[in-house]
């Protein structure tokens, strides 16, 4: 999806975007929530496939076709993202500031730093 329109640097305006690149196809009735999620799951096995059977998935492992193709597909994962975020009527941004907030609450620094357990394991 290109544009020849201002840069996008923002959720609602990938929103926008995801909105018109689908309209302009007439694909809006297969864009259910049901659906957009099953290809945002797809689209999140693509990326792991970049990483499958490397040590540690660092940069140094990592060529010039890994690094684009890790790219786009996590340009994928955020545009379906943002397509189910606008289907199901969830706002991405207050939604992130808030789990961010209950992962304080769950994780407080104190307790947790350097421990990789599950709040529930401490």
């Amino acid at each position: 999806m290109t544009t020849s329109r201002q840069p996008v640097d923002s959720l609602i305006a990938l929103r926008d975007l995801t909105r018109q690149f689908a309209s302009e196809r007439a694909w809006q009735p297969f864009h259910t929530p049901k659906n957009l999620a099953m290809a945002l799951s797809v689209e999140a096995a693509e990326l792991m496939e970049h990483f499958q059977w490397l040590q540690t998935g660092a940069e140094h492992e990592l060529d010039e076709a890994a690094r684009t193709g890790i790219r786009h597909e996590l340009a994928d994962v955020l545009l379906y993202l943002v397509q189910l975020a606008d289907k199901t009527g969830v706002d991405l941004h207050a939604a992130a500031l808030e789990k961010i907030t209950l992962n304080g609450v769950k994780y407080p620094a104190a307790q947790v730093r350097g421990d990789a357990r599950k709040y529930d394991q401490y």
